[in-house]
């Protein structure tokens, strides 16, 4: 089966690109389940339920998420309610909402597995993402034999020592949260695809989906600048992965960078 995973998408531009772009690529590619990182979806930074819902009915299955993603409180009772949108699963314990799902595919009985995980290098403490994941593979390998994990994090160290460390027990490790594609995919020894940053889904003419003048001004002044999401064309960029149903392994992993006018 073919899993598209399509990078952090950026406010109301990102979210027509996908709404524009994901059912043509989808019938193109033969894609069976389409997962997309949401925590800049609303405004650009956090998510809310009605953009929540708008990257469900462009086509995604299940949206992950990152360190904004309680920027709007009024996600709370929505991921409480959803099931099919993740917070990193190494927040601390008592935190509202689940860090991984198994949702049916689209066309066959196959079902997908998806972890969400977050980085700790450069960012705010949470728990060992390491761990977490291996404390939880057990119970997520009795429920599905495709295991997709978004690996949110700054670090590429981190992102590379997940995807070594999860390779033969998962199908694919990508991660999120710089906006910046990486040119790194790979299909690892075990079996596990890679790709250290899917990049965003996000205007083009921009400093990561930003107004380019509002992230000069604040690097020239160090002053508090409103950031605003730009205008124009939206780049969209993610993964193709390609899984063996029966054993989870990936066959191929090919970058999605499409540009978009909305």
């Amino acid at each position: 089966m073919r899993l598209l995973f399509l990078g952090d998408v950026v406010g109301r531009p990102g979210r027509r690109a996908l709404a524009a772009l994901v059912p043509r690529l989808a019938a193109q590619e033969d894609i069976e389940f389409v997962i997309a990182n949401c925590e800049n979806a609303s405004g650009g930074k956090g998510v809310d339920p009605r953009s929540a819902d708008e990257l469900h009915e462009a086509g995604a299955d299940v949206l992950t998420s990152g360190n904004h993603v309680w920027q709007n409180r009024e996600i709370v009772p929505y991921m409480r309610e959803s099931g099919r949108l993740l917070r990193p699963l190494n927040f601390p314990p008592g935190v509202p909402g689940v860090g991984w799902t198994v949702q049916k595919a689209r066309r066959s009985e196959a079902r997908v597995a998806v972890l969400n995980l977050i980085g700790r290098v450069f960012m705010a403490p949470v728990d060992c993402p390491f761990r977490a994941a291996d404390e939880a593979l057990a119970d997520i390998r009795r429920e599905a034999s495709i295991v997709f994990v978004d690996m949110h994090a700054e670090a590429t160290s981190e992102k590379v020592a997940m995807g070594r460390f999860l390779d033969g027990r998962v199908s694919a490790v990508v991660g999120s949260h710089t906006h910046i594609q990486t040119a790194d995919e790979t299909v690892l020894p075990g079996g596990s695809a890679y790709l250290t940053d899917a990049g965003m889904c996000g205007p083009e003419d921009s400093v990561l989906g930003v107004r380019t003048d509002r992230v000069v001004e604040r690097f020239l002044t160090q002053m508090p600048t409103r950031f605003e999401v730009a205008a124009g064309a939206v780049l969209v960029q993610g993964a193709v992965i390609d899984i063996d149903g029966e054993t989870g392994r990936a066959r191929s992993i090919r970058r999605v960078r499409e540009r978009v006018v909305v």
